[in-house]
C-alpha cells in the first residue's frame, strides 16, 4: 500500500516536471522568435533606410547634374543670343551700308549674302530660346516641340511635324517638361548628324495615366546592339 503511494507521488512529480519542461520550452522558444522578428525587423528597416538615403542621394545627384546642365545651356543661349546674335547684326548693317556704295553688281552679291546673314541670325536667335528652359516654360511644352520642329525642317527636313492624340493633360512638374524636350531636343540633333533622313515625326498620345511619346524618322538607323553609345544617347538615358 506504502508502495503504492510512493509511486503515485513520484509519477505525479515527473508529470508535472514534464509539464514544466515543455512549458519553459515553449516560453523559450517564444522569446526567441519574438526576438527573432524584433531584429528582422529593425534589420529591414536599417536596410530600408539605407536604401532611402541611397535614392534620396542619388536623386540629389541628378537634381544637380540637371540644373548644372540647365545653366549651362542658358549661358549658351544668351552668348548666342547677345554676342553672336549681335556680331551678325552689326555684319548685316555694315553690308546694307557698303551697299549704297558699291556698284549694282556688288550690290546684288551683297544682298545675297546678306540674306544669308539674315536666315544666320533667325536661326541663332530661334536656337538660343531652345536652349534657355525659362522661354520653354513660358511658351509651353508642345509650341517648344512645334518651335524646335519647325527651326529643324528649315535646316534639313522635308517634313517635321507634331501630331497629338487623346486629350491634353497638363504635366503637373514642370521640370519634367524640360526634361522630355532635352530628350526630344537630343534625338532631334542625332537625326539631323546620323540618320540621313527626310522625314521626321512626334506623337504624345495623351491617356489618363500617362503621356506616351513617339519620336520616329525615316533615317537608315542603327543595330542597339552593335552601336557604340555616344554622347547622345548618353545624354538621353541620363
Amino acid at each position: 500500500m506504502v508502495q503504492t503511494s510512493k509511486r503515485l507521488v513520484s509519477t505525479d512529480a515527473e508529470r508535472y516536471l514534464l509539464v514544466y519542461m515543455i512549458a519553459v520550452l515553449i516560453i523559450f522558444t517564444a522569446l526567441f522568435i519574438v526576438f527573432f522578428m524584433v531584429f528582422q525587423k529593425r534589420k529591414n528597416k536599417l536596410l530600408l533606410d539605407k536604401i532611402k538615403r541611397q535614392q534620396k542621394f542619388e536623386e540629389e545627384i541628378s537634381k544637380t547634374q540637371t540644373e548644372i546642365q540647365e545653366q549651362t545651356l542658358k549661358n549658351i543661349g544668351w552668348e548666342l543670343h547677345d554676342n553672336v546674335g549681335q556680331l551678325l547684326a552689326v555684319v548685316s548693317m555694315q553690308l546694307n551700308l557698303l551697299a549704297t556704295q558699291v556698284s549694282e553688281e556688288i550690290k546684288e552679291k551683297g544682298n545675297d549674302t546678306n540674306k544669308v546673314i539674315s536666315e544666320s541670325l533667325k536661326e541663332v536667335r530661334s536656337l538660343s530660346k531652345t536652349l534657355n528652359n525659362e522661354v520653354i516654360l513660358n511658351i509651353g511644352f508642345e509650341e517648344s516641340i512645334t518651335s524646335e520642329l519647325d527651326r529643324i525642317k528649315r535646316m534639313k527636313f522635308a517634313s517635321a511635324e507634331l501630331h497629338t492624340k487623346g486629350d491634353k493633360v497638363e504635366i503637373s512638374n514642370k521640370k519634367h517638361e524640360i526634361i522630355i524636350f532635352r530628350i526630344l531636343q537630343e534625338f532631334f540633333s542625332n537625326s539631323v548628324k546620323y540618320s540621313e533622313a527626310k522625314n521626321l515625326k512626334v506623337v504624345l498620345h495623351y491617356q489618363p495615366e500617362m503621356l506616351q511619346i513617339v519620336a520616329s524618322d525615316d533615317g537608315k538607323g542603327f543595330d542597339m546592339n552593335d552601336v557604340e553609345k555616344g554622347s547622345g544617347l548618353i545624354n538621353m538615358e541620363s
